[in-house]
Protein backbone atom coordinates (compact mmCIF):
# COMPACT_ATOMS: atom_id res chain seq x y z
CA UNK A 1 0.00 0.00 0.00
CA UNK A 2 1.28 3.46 -0.92
CA UNK A 3 0.58 5.33 2.30
CA UNK A 4 1.22 8.79 0.86
CA UNK A 5 -1.59 8.41 -1.70
CA UNK A 6 -4.09 7.44 0.99
CA UNK A 7 -2.88 10.04 3.48
CA UNK A 8 -2.99 12.79 0.87
CA UNK A 9 -6.51 11.83 -0.21
CA UNK A 10 -7.77 11.74 3.38
CA UNK A 11 -6.15 15.11 4.20
CA UNK A 12 -7.70 16.66 1.10
CA UNK A 13 -11.18 15.48 2.08
CA UNK A 14 -10.68 16.70 5.66
CA UNK A 15 -9.38 20.08 4.48
CA UNK A 16 -12.37 20.72 2.23
CA UNK A 17 -14.90 19.27 4.69
CA UNK A 18 -13.60 21.24 7.68
CA UNK A 19 -13.23 24.36 5.53
CA UNK A 20 -16.86 24.09 4.45
CA UNK A 21 -17.95 23.61 8.08
CA UNK A 22 -15.97 26.67 9.21
CA UNK A 23 -17.61 28.71 6.46
CA UNK A 24 -21.04 27.49 7.52
CA UNK A 25 -21.62 25.40 4.42
CA UNK A 26 -23.37 22.08 4.85
CA UNK A 27 -21.59 19.09 3.25
CA UNK A 28 -25.02 18.00 2.00
CA UNK A 29 -24.72 20.59 -0.79
CA UNK A 30 -22.25 18.24 -2.45
CA UNK A 31 -25.05 15.71 -2.99
CA UNK A 32 -26.02 17.46 -6.19
CA UNK A 33 -26.85 14.82 -8.83
CA UNK A 34 -26.68 17.27 -11.74
CA UNK A 35 -23.26 18.60 -10.71
CA UNK A 36 -21.89 15.10 -10.11
CA UNK A 37 -23.20 13.96 -13.49
CA UNK A 38 -21.61 16.88 -15.35
CA UNK A 39 -18.23 16.61 -13.59
CA UNK A 40 -17.74 12.86 -13.18
CA UNK A 41 -19.43 11.56 -16.30
CA UNK A 42 -18.35 14.59 -18.33
CA UNK A 43 -14.69 14.09 -17.39
CA UNK A 44 -14.89 10.37 -18.19
CA UNK A 45 -16.49 11.18 -21.56
CA UNK A 46 -13.80 13.74 -22.42
CA UNK A 47 -10.99 11.34 -21.52
CA UNK A 48 -12.56 8.50 -23.50
CA UNK A 49 -12.78 10.79 -26.54
CA UNK A 50 -9.18 11.94 -26.13
CA UNK A 51 -7.47 8.55 -25.80
CA UNK A 52 -7.60 5.26 -27.72
CA UNK A 53 -9.27 2.21 -26.22
CA UNK A 54 -5.96 0.44 -25.67
CA UNK A 55 -4.86 3.18 -23.24
CA UNK A 56 -8.25 3.63 -21.53
CA UNK A 57 -8.23 -0.07 -20.62
CA UNK A 58 -5.15 0.54 -18.48
CA UNK A 59 -6.90 2.99 -16.12
CA UNK A 60 -7.89 0.40 -13.46
CA UNK A 61 -4.28 -0.85 -13.41
CA UNK A 62 -3.05 2.74 -13.07
CA UNK A 63 -5.13 3.23 -9.93
CA UNK A 64 -3.45 0.11 -8.57
CA UNK A 65 -0.03 1.64 -9.26
CA UNK A 66 -1.05 4.89 -7.53
CA UNK A 67 -2.34 3.25 -4.35
CA UNK A 68 0.04 0.26 -4.12
CA UNK A 69 3.77 0.06 -3.57
CA UNK A 70 5.44 -1.65 -6.50
CA UNK A 71 7.38 -4.81 -5.68
CA UNK A 72 10.79 -4.12 -7.14
CA UNK A 73 14.42 -3.94 -6.13
CA UNK A 74 15.69 -0.87 -4.35
CA UNK A 75 19.15 0.54 -5.07
CA UNK A 76 20.18 -0.39 -1.53
CA UNK A 77 19.31 -4.03 -2.27
CA UNK A 78 21.05 -4.07 -5.65
CA UNK A 79 24.44 -2.83 -4.47
CA UNK A 80 25.34 -5.85 -2.25
CA UNK A 81 23.76 -8.17 -4.83
CA UNK A 82 26.06 -6.97 -7.62
CA UNK A 83 29.01 -7.00 -5.22
CA UNK A 84 28.30 -10.66 -4.51
CA UNK A 85 27.95 -11.49 -8.21
CA UNK A 86 31.20 -9.68 -8.97
CA UNK A 87 33.03 -11.87 -6.46
CA UNK A 88 31.57 -15.01 -8.04
CA UNK A 89 32.42 -13.83 -11.58
CA UNK A 90 36.01 -12.95 -10.68
CA UNK A 91 36.62 -16.28 -8.94
CA UNK A 92 34.68 -18.72 -11.12
CA UNK A 93 33.92 -16.81 -14.33
CA UNK A 94 30.73 -15.30 -15.77
CA UNK A 95 29.22 -18.70 -16.56
CA UNK A 96 29.04 -19.38 -12.82
CA UNK A 97 26.38 -16.67 -12.59
CA UNK A 98 24.00 -18.84 -14.57
CA UNK A 99 23.12 -20.58 -11.32
CA UNK A 100 21.93 -17.24 -9.92
CA UNK A 101 19.47 -16.60 -12.74
CA UNK A 102 16.74 -18.68 -11.12
CA UNK A 103 16.91 -16.47 -8.02
CA UNK A 104 16.26 -13.26 -10.01
CA UNK A 105 12.55 -12.34 -10.22
CA UNK A 106 12.96 -9.03 -12.05
CA UNK A 107 12.63 -9.69 -15.83
CA UNK A 108 14.76 -6.66 -16.76
CA UNK A 109 17.65 -7.64 -14.51
CA UNK A 110 17.36 -11.29 -15.49
CA UNK A 111 17.52 -10.39 -19.18
CA UNK A 112 20.64 -8.26 -18.69
CA UNK A 113 22.38 -10.91 -16.62
CA UNK A 114 21.48 -13.57 -19.17
CA UNK A 115 22.98 -11.51 -22.00
CA UNK A 116 26.17 -11.11 -19.97
CA UNK A 117 26.38 -14.85 -19.28
CA UNK A 118 25.74 -15.59 -22.97
CA UNK A 119 28.80 -13.56 -23.90
CA UNK A 120 27.19 -10.47 -25.44
CA UNK A 121 29.46 -7.41 -25.50
CA UNK A 122 28.92 -4.44 -23.18
CA UNK A 123 27.80 -2.03 -25.92
CA UNK A 124 25.09 -4.39 -27.14
CA UNK A 125 23.80 -5.01 -23.61
CA UNK A 126 23.71 -1.28 -22.82
CA UNK A 127 21.86 -0.50 -26.07
CA UNK A 128 19.22 -3.20 -25.54
CA UNK A 129 18.58 -2.37 -21.89
CA UNK A 130 18.59 1.41 -22.46
CA UNK A 131 16.08 1.10 -25.29
CA UNK A 132 13.86 -0.94 -23.00
CA UNK A 133 13.96 1.84 -20.40
CA UNK A 134 13.07 4.44 -23.04
CA UNK A 135 10.11 2.36 -24.23
CA UNK A 136 8.93 1.94 -20.63
CA UNK A 137 9.13 5.70 -19.99
CA UNK A 138 7.11 6.43 -23.14
CA UNK A 139 4.39 4.02 -22.00
CA UNK A 140 4.34 5.57 -18.54
CA UNK A 141 4.14 9.10 -19.93
CA UNK A 142 1.15 8.12 -22.06
CA UNK A 143 -0.56 6.65 -18.98
CA UNK A 144 0.11 9.73 -16.84
CA UNK A 145 -1.26 11.92 -19.64
CA UNK A 146 -4.72 10.39 -19.07
CA UNK A 147 -4.89 11.87 -15.57
CA UNK A 148 -3.24 15.12 -16.68
CA UNK A 149 -5.94 15.60 -19.28
CA UNK A 150 -8.67 14.68 -16.79
CA UNK A 151 -7.27 17.37 -14.49
CA UNK A 152 -7.52 19.86 -17.33
CA UNK A 153 -11.07 18.94 -18.32
CA UNK A 154 -12.66 18.73 -14.85
CA UNK A 155 -12.34 22.43 -13.81
CA UNK A 156 -13.63 23.57 -17.19
CA UNK A 157 -16.59 21.23 -16.89
CA UNK A 158 -17.12 22.75 -13.43
CA UNK A 159 -17.57 26.15 -15.07
CA UNK A 160 -19.97 24.57 -17.56
CA UNK A 161 -21.96 23.08 -14.68
CA UNK A 162 -22.11 26.46 -12.96
CA UNK A 163 -23.39 28.12 -16.14
CA UNK A 164 -26.09 25.48 -16.51
CA UNK A 165 -27.07 25.99 -12.86
CA UNK A 166 -27.23 29.79 -13.26
CA UNK A 167 -29.37 29.45 -16.36
CA UNK A 168 -31.79 27.31 -14.39
CA UNK A 169 -31.70 29.68 -11.39
CA UNK A 170 -32.19 32.89 -13.37
CA UNK A 171 -34.86 31.50 -15.68
CA UNK A 172 -37.43 32.00 -12.91
CA UNK A 173 -36.79 34.96 -10.60
CA UNK A 174 -40.35 35.20 -9.33
CA UNK A 175 -39.49 33.41 -6.08
CA UNK A 176 -36.64 35.43 -4.57
CA UNK A 177 -36.56 33.20 -1.47
CA UNK A 178 -35.20 30.27 -3.42
CA UNK A 179 -33.08 32.28 -5.86
CA UNK A 180 -30.08 32.56 -3.52
CA UNK A 181 -30.15 28.84 -2.79
CA UNK A 182 -30.35 28.02 -6.51
CA UNK A 183 -27.39 30.28 -7.33
CA UNK A 184 -25.23 28.79 -4.57
CA UNK A 185 -26.11 25.29 -5.75
CA UNK A 186 -24.98 26.27 -9.25
CA UNK A 187 -21.44 26.76 -8.02
CA UNK A 188 -21.23 23.27 -6.53
CA UNK A 189 -20.21 21.99 -9.96
CA UNK A 190 -17.34 24.50 -10.08
CA UNK A 191 -16.12 23.39 -6.67
CA UNK A 192 -16.29 19.71 -7.62
CA UNK A 193 -14.49 20.39 -10.89
CA UNK A 194 -11.64 22.24 -9.21
CA UNK A 195 -11.38 19.68 -6.40
CA UNK A 196 -11.24 16.64 -8.67
CA UNK A 197 -8.94 18.37 -11.15
CA UNK A 198 -6.33 19.80 -8.80
CA UNK A 199 -6.60 17.51 -5.78
CA UNK A 200 -7.12 14.18 -7.55
CA UNK A 201 -6.29 13.98 -11.26
CA UNK A 202 -3.22 16.23 -11.49
CA UNK A 203 -1.63 14.75 -8.32
CA UNK A 204 -2.38 11.24 -9.60
CA UNK A 205 -0.56 12.07 -12.84
CA UNK A 206 2.40 13.44 -10.90
CA UNK A 207 2.53 10.31 -8.71
CA UNK A 208 2.71 8.13 -11.84
CA UNK A 209 5.49 10.28 -13.29
CA UNK A 210 7.51 10.13 -10.07
CA UNK A 211 7.14 6.35 -9.80
CA UNK A 212 8.17 6.00 -13.44
CA UNK A 213 11.28 8.10 -12.82
CA UNK A 214 12.19 6.04 -9.75
CA UNK A 215 11.74 2.80 -11.68
CA UNK A 216 13.88 4.10 -14.54
CA UNK A 217 16.62 5.02 -12.07
CA UNK A 218 16.61 1.55 -10.52
CA UNK A 219 16.82 0.01 -14.00
CA UNK A 220 19.74 2.30 -14.85
CA UNK A 221 21.53 1.01 -11.76
CA UNK A 222 20.86 -2.52 -13.00
CA UNK A 223 22.50 -1.68 -16.33
CA UNK A 224 25.59 -0.27 -14.64
CA UNK A 225 25.75 -3.24 -12.29
CA UNK A 226 25.49 -5.84 -15.05
CA UNK A 227 28.14 -4.09 -17.16
CA UNK A 228 30.46 -3.68 -14.17
CA UNK A 229 30.25 -7.41 -13.43
CA UNK A 230 30.79 -8.17 -17.14
CA UNK A 231 33.93 -6.01 -17.18
CA UNK A 232 35.31 -7.80 -14.14
CA UNK A 233 35.42 -4.79 -11.84
CA UNK A 234 36.25 -5.32 -8.18
CA UNK A 235 33.26 -5.65 -5.79
CA UNK A 236 34.35 -2.59 -3.80
CA UNK A 237 34.61 -0.50 -6.97
CA UNK A 238 31.11 -1.59 -8.02
CA UNK A 239 29.72 -0.65 -4.63
CA UNK A 240 31.28 2.82 -4.85
CA UNK A 241 30.05 3.28 -8.42
CA UNK A 242 26.44 2.28 -7.74
CA UNK A 243 26.33 4.20 -4.45
CA UNK A 244 26.56 7.44 -6.44
CA UNK A 245 22.87 6.95 -7.32
CA UNK A 246 21.95 7.27 -3.64
CA UNK A 247 21.50 10.46 -1.61
CA UNK A 248 24.48 11.28 0.62
CA UNK A 249 22.59 10.26 3.78
CA UNK A 250 21.73 6.83 2.34
CA UNK A 251 25.28 6.47 1.04
CA UNK A 252 26.68 7.10 4.50
CA UNK A 253 24.34 4.48 6.00
CA UNK A 254 25.46 1.95 3.40
CA UNK A 255 29.12 2.69 4.10
CA UNK A 256 28.50 2.34 7.84
CA UNK A 257 26.88 -1.08 7.34
CA UNK A 258 29.75 -2.19 5.08
CA UNK A 259 32.31 -0.97 7.62
CA UNK A 260 30.50 -2.85 10.39
CA UNK A 261 30.51 -6.04 8.34
CA UNK A 262 34.25 -5.71 7.63
CA UNK A 263 35.06 -5.18 11.33
CA UNK A 264 33.11 -8.31 12.26
CA UNK A 265 34.93 -10.32 9.60
CA UNK A 266 38.22 -9.01 10.90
Amino acid sequence: MDKTSFIGLILAIIAVGVGMFMKGVSPSVLLNPAALLIIILGTIAAVVIAFPTSEIKKVPKLFGIIFKEQKTFSIQELIPLFSEWAQVARKEGLLALEANLSEVDDPFLKSGLLMAVDGQNAEFIRDVMSEEIEAMEERHQASAAIFTQAGTYAPTLGVLGAVVGLIAALSDMSNTDTLGHAISAAFVATMLGIFTGYVLWHPFANKLKRKSKQEAQVKQVMIEGVLSVLEGQAPKAIEQKLATYLPVSERNKLNAVAAGGESKDG
